[in-house]
């Protein structure tokens, strides 16, 4: 329990902090700071300690930033992974295969984009705005839709692709 305290309160302080430095005042102390060293050289002599002054505090506060970023931005993307599933998971047009897909490795999600990319030269070729097809069946139906307009004469209306769809 004292586990979990822990980090629900790091993460409540990350989310405060990374809303806070990415808040215009942050900007305008950080650019003031940097004004006010910058003016200050004179008055140490351009000095090795003057320089270590805001080498080490900018490496300092950029170290720390980059935990309090990433977990904040860690949190942000599994929410935005569970909304995504749920809008896939209620769609009855969707693939659920692509629930969870950020777990696949890197040449699975590469054949999965060049899937995606397939199904773009096929919808590009019907010409058709609102063409659709799902990961499962975009192959077959392009196929029934391309054969019934080849097949259509000249007085004929191919049909809808709901007609050839029974999905």
């Amino acid at each position: 329990m004292k586990k979990n305290k822990r980090y629900s309160f790091f993460d409540r302080a990350s989310g405060r902090i990374t809303s806070l430095a990415g808040s215009p005042q942050a900007s305008i102390l950080s650019i003031l700071i940097v004004v006010i060293w910058g003016i200050s050289g004179p008055f140490f002599h351009y000095s090795d300690t003057w320089q270590l002054v805001i080498n080490t505090g900018t490496t300092i506060i950029t170290f720390l930033m980059v935990f309090v970023i990433q977990q904040t931005q860690n949190k942000d993307t599994t929410a935005l992974h569970l909304k995504l599933n749920e809008l896939i998971a209620c769609n009855q047009h969707a693939s659920n295969r692509l629930i969870d897909i950020e777990d696949l490795s890197e040449e699975e999600l590469q054949a999965l984009k060049q899937f995606y990319i397939k199904l773009s030269e096929l919808s590009h070729k019907e010409r058709n705005l609102f063409a659709t097809h799902s990961l499962d069946e975009a192959g077959r139906i392009h196929k029934i839709k391309t054969g019934i307009r080849k097949d259509a004469g000249p007085g004929d209306s191919a049909p809808s692709p709901k007609e050839n769809n029974p999905a």
